[in-house]
């Protein structure tokens, strides 16, 4: 599903009114070069009249305000107020229970989940690379924004962004052990022998073990492969010098 901001843009094909979301693709920004189009992220040798220019676009199409964070690849969710505004906090995910602030997940080749509860209670995002998929920013983030909106996780919807995908994703056994699998078994349907001490991993798929295992039940998503879709997606692992797309989720001001 398309969404507002950009023709191309993505938006999760779930039922959460009060509930605003959506994910920047290549499309609609002024980036040039390597960054071409809508590169929402500086530090990265982007101009930065121009990452300034797409981050202002971006804030328009939500009508939130974006809290933009330090992403580590670890599993600290933090919960957002209005004095984070402005500010940079490290961590992977965040959850807000506040209309007018967005979490933000910025990724190009990991993972971006965005969650709603139940009656626009609260909402939550998280950047899941392997690492921290490994080390539980899932479960974190589901357990923290349960715990924010008083809710259960069946009642909680999970939507996955674009990611490397299964066809693409090469991995040694190092990541294998990181999720408690072995070369024999390879955790069930999620690694698939590639070449010696190589596998291709299924990121979106591990994450969905991860989800439903803390008891989240609705899911929907994850079927892009960011390596694949060059003219849509950037891609680190593809291109090495490259910008991110940002996934942003956030509630709506009740009129």
């Amino acid at each position: 599903m398309t969404s507002a901001g950009h023709p191309d843009w993505l938006q999760p094909d779930w039922h959460a009114p009060g509930v605003g979301a959506l994910m920047t693709t290549r499309h609609g920004g002024i980036s040039q070069g390597p960054f071409s189009g809508m590169n929402i992220r500086g530090g990265l040798g982007d101009d930065p009249a121009a990452v300034a220019h797409n981050q202002a676009l971006l804030a328009a199409a939500i009508g939130a305000r974006p809290v933009y964070l330090d992403q580590v690849h670890g599993r600290g969710v933090v919960r957002l107020t209005p004095e984070l505004v402005g500010h940079v906090p490290q961590a992977d995910a965040s959850v807000c229970t506040e209309p007018g602030l967005a979490c933000t997940v910025q990724v190009a080749d990991c993972l971006p989940v965005l969650f709603a509860a139940p009656g626009a209670r609260g909402v939550a995002g998280a950047h899941a690379g392997w690492r921290g998929l490994s080390a539980g920013v899932l479960q974190a983030t589901v357990e923290a924004l349960c715990e924010a909106a008083a809710c259960a996780p069946a009642e909680v919807q999970a939507w996955l962004g674009p990611c490397i995908g299964p066809r693409r994703f090469e991995v040694g056994a190092d990541v294998l052990r990181a999720f408690g699998a072995d070369a024999s078994d390879a955790s069930a349907a999620c690694f698939r022998p590639h070449a010696p001490g190589k596998w291709m991993a299924d990121l979106a798929g591990l994450a969905r073990q991860r989800l439903r295992a803390a008891g989240v039940t609705q899911l929907s998503g994850g079927d892009w492969c960011t390596v694949e879709e060059a003219s849509r997606f950037f891609s680190f692992r593809r291109d090495g010098v490259t910008g991110r797309m940002l996934a942003a989720i956030w509630l709506e001001r009740r009129s």
